[in-house]
């Protein structure tokens, strides 16, 4: 594993270890001192003080990449030139031409890349999968997506921004650290959009990168997608909802907080509580592993992961 940031901590790094036929044998960060002390609590066997020694390490068979999307392409083409399969945190990368490139790598080597876009893989989300593909609503008409949350304490420190703010090291900002999770698994339920308009823009002046985003995208069987981002939201009108709207009902849930999903049918109202595991990243690496081991397959690819990236260079053009 190379990085150490709090995305490892409990939602992807312990569960390496806690799954049959793999286990998590070295880690990496640019600071020695963060990743020796990230080995210690965690109990792993190596630290690297280089992240290219993660790489080079003979024990090491697959390398996750979890640190900032600047630096995403860099490991992630090292690892492919080492024959190494490699998972990337999500967004795959800052653009969809970065994303190009690493696909290119990987399809010329013929080394596996999968992306942590990992509610594909969640109880959660296949049961919404599952309601679709019985067609309870019927024929999907419209779907309407609002994702609007507060603006955080650290994003008014100018003189340290957080690097989620700085296009140069994220690609953008929230949009393409949330944003992206969203529209994700959007494409995982009704497939690569058709067609895609959108504008971003910067409302709050809190920080210089954009905070506010819409757009309307057209989904296969011309089912339109109209979805609305908002950064710096009042704590009184916050949302996270997604609303499918069919011929015979309607079908809502949430991206990230696991409200319950909302079947509503002939006028009667189904609620469908389904927590999320205790590592969230869990199922799709274990997805990961299977595929490996020739038992199955991974949800989640540099394939799909580049349609995210190229449809968020589109909205934010």
């Amino acid at each position: 594993m190379i990085g150490t940031g709090n995305v490892t901590e409990r939602k992807s790094g312990p569960a390496f270890s806690k799954i049959p036929g793999s286990k998590l044998v070295a880690v990496g960060n640019r600071s020695p001192e963060k990743a020796e002390d990230y080995a210690r609590r965690h109990g792993i066997a190596k630290w690297h003080a280089r992240p290219m020694d993660v790489i080079s390490d003979p024990e090491v068979d697959i390398v996750y990449i979890a640190t900032p999307p600047q630096s995403h392409p860099d490991y992630a083409l090292a690892c492919i030139k080492a024959g190494k399969p490699v998972y990337i945190e999500k967004p795959m990368a800052r653009t969809y031409e970065e994303c190009r490139v690493i696909n290119e790598a990987a399809d010329k080597a013929g080394v596996p890349v999968y992306i942590a876009y990992y509610r594909r893989s969640l109880d959660y989300f296949q049961k919404v999968r599952e309601i679709l593909d019985e067609q309870s609503i019927g024929k999907v008409l419209h779907i309407n997506m609002l994702q609007h949350f507060a603006a955080r304490e650290e994003d008014s420190d100018s003189s340290n921004p957080p690097w989620r703010v700085l296009p140069e090291i994220s690609g953008g900002a929230y949009f393409h650290d949330v944003g992206c999770h969203a529209l994700d698994i959007i494409f995982y339920l009704f497939g690569d959009p058709l067609h895609v308009t959108g504008q971003s823009m910067n409302r709050g002046g809190i920080y210089k990168a954009d905070d506010t985003v819409g757009a309307v995208l057209t989904l296969p069987h011309q089912i339109q997608l109209c979805a609305s981002w908002s950064f710096i939201s009042p704590e009184s009108f916050l949302k996270d909802r997604v609303v499918i709207t069919g011929e015979k009902g309607q079908l809502s849930f949430s991206v990230f907080s696991f409200e319950p999903i909302s079947l509503i049918v002939d006028a009667k109202e189904e609620l469908i509580s389904i927590s999320p595991p205790e590592h969230i990243q869990m199922p799709m690496i274990q997805s990961i592993v299977n595929e490996i081991k020739g038992i199955g397959s991974c949800p989640s690819t540099g394939k799909t992961g580049a349609v995210c990236s190229q449809v968020m260079d589109q909205i934010c053009k």
